[in-house]
């Protein structure tokens, strides 16, 4: 099939703004319109994404439709500035993206969104307020909740990947358009896009519980205003897996679920594999929802899923053992609720402790964390979990016997867990691992809390030292299949640092065993399961990227036995490479610093450093922005910087320092 590319379609805003659109569509399609599938993120089509656009658009092109991936107002080729994820300000913009492209002579009116990340938020955003002419979704690696399932904070505690991401996002913000297609006024739109630039980090450190500003854009305050079909697609090694599950839960259309064994990328480019024929699975989809010739009757099943085996622990994974199930609802009547409860030495039980039993109490050094890899793996290894016994020496840990068969699990464990401590602000990590003949630790899930959200995360209170409580908290969802010989370990520990900020001063728990309890989502399928079978990726990458010069990826954890300091490194260097055809170069190099010293809790700080830089010819710009956090017991500390240059010159310089009050966290 013959395709059509259109490089910078300009769609009007009611306020003057114009959102710059890059469209694929089979040739023809003024006589024989199709469906438009829409794209709608701030990761500049022109350059970042280019090389990943051409794979995903082109494809759905060839296939009937027409591709179309649109950057933000203030990213790209688009006017405005960006100021904010998710504002209303932004669905709005798409709500009216939507409705020129069903008007387009080229569109059948049928209009389906597409997005990964911040694009599958904001799919599911502005499906819940129902534009007529979006017609499906498919939502990938994306969340429902903001505030509990999103990378700022787990559980009430707030993520390292809140300053991380802040800082992507920091750095994204201060890059201009591209002269080639706005040459009266690429410099304008820049000087606009840095004077607006602001460290998102800020803003997100002043909301620290559940409030109305993270409610805003989160679909389940209210699940029935999305009223059209919804897949939803994740990957076990991904931080937004949770969320496939609650959407087939609670959505009341239809609905199917996705989870691979992947990090945070589009299933046919899955790491860790198996990677699956994403673009015949959209296909399908699409073809049954923004088609008027195509049978509306529901797919089954509801969800596919990869159980995964027992593997070593390992930092990344090419591919990961398992198999695909499907359940043909969910929740699923073949999941049963299975309690393994702690035991005095280190057991867990199928039986519960005596009432009797003594409290167990424990306090984590700061250290425990340094192996726990990133919230959501990114493919860009080594950020995977280490072997848990190192992590294991700082923690109160339980394991069980081996088991003498299989045991399955599908859904998310649950911890209840009667507590004291003896500090007024207190957080607890729970890890599941399974662990080998050998010994070897390999985490399976995980969840943190803060304990001080134990009435919930909007009613946060200060714990009183010594009284006793009771919570109960879910850890992330899993598939896992537990094989003969192996044993499951239920690990806590009271900080988790450098993946959740820990808390103000350390920290000791103290668990009562006769109270605590650990439920298991063990699937037991009354019937065979259904064969579930994919097929293998059909895409070709572009042959459109040249390496000038190679990038790096390396996680490094530095000790210093002298002065007991510990520092996580994370370079993420993507190195330099020419886009061959539109003969632009692109360099991009972050870099994060986790540190700490001793028990010091004050001493915590993390750091993430990143430059840009575009170059054409004799034309070229770089960014440079730096972040960093700290803390004491009542306040976060927030020091940023901002610097830009044409050419040699710099052109631009801020920076700031703030100050916020360290609330509950």
């Amino acid at each position: 099939m013959t395709i059509e590319v259109e490089e910078d379609v300009r769609i009007p805003m009611a306020d003057g703004v114009t959102l710059s659109a890059r469209i694929w569509r089979p040739t023809g399609t003024e006589h024989r319109p199709v469906p438009a599938v829409l794209e709608y993120i701030p990761y500049r089509k022109r350059d970042h994404t280019r090389a990943r656009d051409e794979t995903l658009h082109r494809e759905l092109a060839e296939r009937g439709y027409a591709g179309v991936r649109v950057d933000l107002r203030g990213s790209g080729e688009s006017t405005g500035v960006l100021d904010d994820e998710y504002c209303q300000r932004e669905l709005d913009d798409g709500y009216a993206v939507i409705e020129w492209l069903a008007a387009q002579p080229w569109c059948n009116g049928a209009v389906g969104m597409l997005g990964i990340s911040w694009g599958g938020f904001n799919g599911l955003q502005i499906a819940a307020m129902q534009p007529p002419a979006l017609k499906a979704v498919v939502t990938v690696c994306s969340s429902d909740d903001r505030y509990a399932d999103d990378v700022h904070y787990m559980g009430g505690c707030l993520l390292g990947d809140n300053l991380s991401w802040a800082s992507v996002m920091f750095a994204y913000n201060s890059l201009p358009p591209d002269p080639a297609l706005r040459p009266d006024d690429w410099r304008a739109l820049w000087h606009q896009r840095l004077e607006a630039n602001q460290p998102w980090l800020i803003r997100w450190l002043r909301h620290q519980t559940r409030d109305a500003y993270w409610q805003h854009a989160s679909v389940c305050e209210d699940y029935a205003s999305i009223r059209c079909p919804v897949m939803a697609i994740s990957g076990w090694a991904d931080g937004y897996t949770d969320a496939v599950f609650r959407l087939l839960e609670h959505l009341d259309v239809p609905t199917q679920g996705l989870v691979g064994p992947w990090s945070h990328k589009y299933p046919h480019q899955g790491v860790p594999g198996p990677a699956i024929d994403f673009h015949a699975q959209m296909q399908t989809w699409w073809d049954r929802w923004l088609k008027d010739t195509a049978d509306p009757a529901p797919a089954s099943p509801a969800l596919c899923a990869w159980v995964q085996e027992a593997a070593e622990p390992a930092t990344r994974y090419h591919q990961r053992p398992g198999r695909w199930v499907a359940e043909a609802q969910w929740p699923s009547a073949d999941i049963h609720p299975h309690w393994l409860y702690p035991q005095q030495g280190g057991h867990l039980h199928s039986t519960p402790a005596a009432d009797s039993a003594p409290a167990l109490s424990i306090q984590s050094p700061l250290s425990l964390g340094l192996f726990a890899g990133k919230w959501c793996s990114y493919a860009a290894g080594p950020d995977l979990p280490y072997d848990q016994r190192e992590e294991d020496g700082g923690a109160l840990f339980f394991e069980s016997q081996p088991f003498d068969t299989e045991l399955e699990l599908l859904g998310a464990p649950e911890l209840s867990l009667c507590f004291s401590v003896d500090q007024p602000t207190a957080q607890v990590a729970a890890r599941l691992s399974d662990v080998a003949p050998d010994g070897k630790a390999t985490r399976i899930t995980y969840g943190v809390f803060n304990l001080n959200h134990h009435q919930g995360h909007d009613q946060p209170e200060r714990l009183v030292p010594g009284q006793s409580y009771k919570v109960r908290f879910a850890l992330n969802h899993l598939g896992h299949r537990l094989t003969p010989g192996h044993r499951l370990r239920l690990s806590l520990s009271t900080s988790y640092w450098p993946l959740a900020w820990p808390a103000p001063r350390p920290v000791t728990l103290s668990v009562w065993p006769a109270d605590t309890a650990l439920q298991l989502p063990v699937r037991q399928a009354s019937e065979p399961a259904v064969p579930v079978a994919f097929g293998r990726p059909s895409h070709q990458e572009p042959s459109i990227v040249k390496e000038i010069q190679p990038g790096e990826q390396r996680w490094r954890v530095i000790r210093d036995l002298e002065s007991s300091a510990s520092t996580l490194e994370v370079i993420k260097n993507e190195g330099v490479y020419q886009l061959t055809d539109i003969d632009l170069e692109i360099a991009d190099d972050t870099r994060e610093y986790y540190h700490s010293v001793g028990e010091d809790f004050a001493s915590i700080e993390g750091e993430v450093i990143a430059e840009r830089r575009l170059r054409r010819g004799n034309w070229s710009v770089t960014t440079r922005t730096r972040t960093l956090l700290q803390a004491d017991a009542t306040a976060f500390y927030v020091t940023a910087e901002l610097d830009a240059w044409e050419g040699e010159q710099r052109v631009f310089s801020r920076n700031w320092r703030e100050r916020i009050e360290r609330g509950f966290v």
